[in-house]
């Protein structure tokens, strides 16, 4: 049964600073020989014909590629190009050793609507079979591009009963030297298009978090003179000051509910960790110790804490039970190692992990075994964190003299980065699902 999807992107509308050719655009570095090939066809026009700037078949393509799951074949060698399961000649696509292709079609509607239609298609020597096949609708040619990441969404499931997150955002801050407020608050599609601003300072911004329906960002600002913890609603640009004592505040964290922040504050000297209940207002403290704790994130089991902890003397992951408060020590290999982030399913933890020399790369820990796996060779690694599916890991890292962000699967095998304009990226982050 084909269904439709209306795709709708208020907050988007409603904030639109946006550089459709954005700066940002992942090049790849190194790829996974032993990905899956499958052959994305260009899409086809039904109809009237428009002049667009989005090819369809190539946005599919790279998401699939950018997954590291998947070699779409390159469209120059797809001679053969069948707009119904008639026309397609298995023996052709057998040849260049694809058993599984995509074919599709594009057309406006007489309401102004556009609409994408495709077939996900088994091949082999005596049938083509249909293994899924939708439609999905857009009011605007502007979101053309959301409806591919959709049928990129549906196919990837389809085909590795993985849920998809290439219909999904990164928040990062950058810094523009040639704007009279440098520091700016941005969110681009996964891939770097996109690109707006959702707020800009003459002062620092830092530690950007999507709350878990995504309507909302946390982040702590400097524009007063000292650091201040913000809620900011993204369809109307609201903000709710969350903490602004004298003194720090910071690394802020949604539940995975939403229905708490969790944050750390020095006004006992040392750093420990509060939540807030974002409808009582009501503060709890966490942590408290003459020692650090800092950089916070949640388990799924909406009640227990990854955190980065000095209480042995470096700086060192550990986990608490918010309404327990024991703490207990996660890792004990590496000189130091900081900024965890837990994946969906509370399997797995990436963070930062320093070696005698002071080389810092991002680290996976299988959370059952215990075993670490160091996944980058890039430099200055920082803030690594999880795709809503845990398939990749978005991180920071100096490259030249520049600060870009890269993503890299979870296996370590596929790695790519986003360059940018920006000489200055930090804290970058992925949105949950949109």
């Amino acid at each position: 049964m084909i269904r439709t999807f209306y795709v709708t992107l208020s907050f988007i509308t409603l904030l639109w600073t946006a550089i459709l050719n954005a700066e940002v655009r992942i090049e790849i570095t190194q790829g996974l020989n032993t990905a899956r090939p499958i052959g994305i066809l260009p899409f086809q026009w039904i109809g009237r014909r428009e002049v667009i700037s989005e090819d369809l078949g190539k946005i599919i393509s790279a998401d699939l590629r950018n997954s590291g799951k998947f070699i779409p074949l390159d469209q120059s060698k797809l001679s053969h190009y069948p707009m119904s399961l008639r026309e397609i000649k298995s023996f052709f696509y057998n040849t260049l050793g694809i058993d599984t292709i995509v074919i599709g079609q594009l057309k406006s509607n007489v309401d102004g609507s556009y609409q994408v239609e495709y077939q996900l298609l088994n091949i082999n020597d005596i049938t083509v079979e249909i293994l899924e096949q939708d439609s999905v609708k857009v009011s605007k040619i502007l979101w053309l591009r959301c409806a591919a990441h959709t049928v990129s969404d549906e196919i990837f499931e389809q085909l590795t009963g993985i849920k998809g997150a290439f219909r999904t955002r990164i928040a990062y801050v950058a810094k523009n030297d040639n704007s009279p407020f440098p520091y700016e608050l941005c969110i681009t599609d996964y891939d770097g298009y996109n690109k707006f601003v959702i707020h800009r300072s003459t002062q620092p911004l830092m530690s950007p978090a999507w709350s878990p329906d995504g309507n909302n960002i946390a982040y702590v600002t400097f524009e007063s003179g000292r650091s201040v913890l913000i809620i900011q609603t993204l369809n109307n640009a609201v903000i709710q000051t969350i903490s602004s004592y004298a003194c720090h505040n910071g690394a802020p964290a949604f539940s995975p509910d939403g229905s708490k922040l969790v944050f750390a504050l020095s006004k006992t000297g040392s750093l420990n960790l509060y939540i807030i209940d974002l409808k009582s207002k009501k503060i709890q403290q966490i942590t408290n110790g003459s020692y650090n704790n800092t950089e916070p994130t949640w388990f799924p089991d909406n009640h227990t804490l990854a955190y980065t902890s000095d209480q042995s003397g470096m700086p060192q992951i550990y986990k608490i039970d918010i309404n327990i408060k024991i703490p207990e020590r996660l890792t004990w290999q590496g000189v130091y190692n900081q900024n965890a982030n837990i994946s969906s399913d509370g399997k797995t933890m990436v963070m930062i992990s320093s070696d005698n020399n002071g080389i810092q790369h991002v680290a996976k820990q299988d959370l059952e075994t215990g075993d670490i796996t160091i996944l980058t060779s890039t430099f200055l690694d920082e803030t690594p964190n999880f795709s809503p599916n845990n398939v990749m890991i978005i991180y920071r890292s100096i490259q030249g003299d520049k600060s870009v962000i890269q993503l890299i699967s979870t296996d370590g095998y596929f790695k790519a980065y986003l360059p940018t304009v920006y000489k200055q990226i930090t804290f970058p982050v992925w949105s949950p699902y949109l």
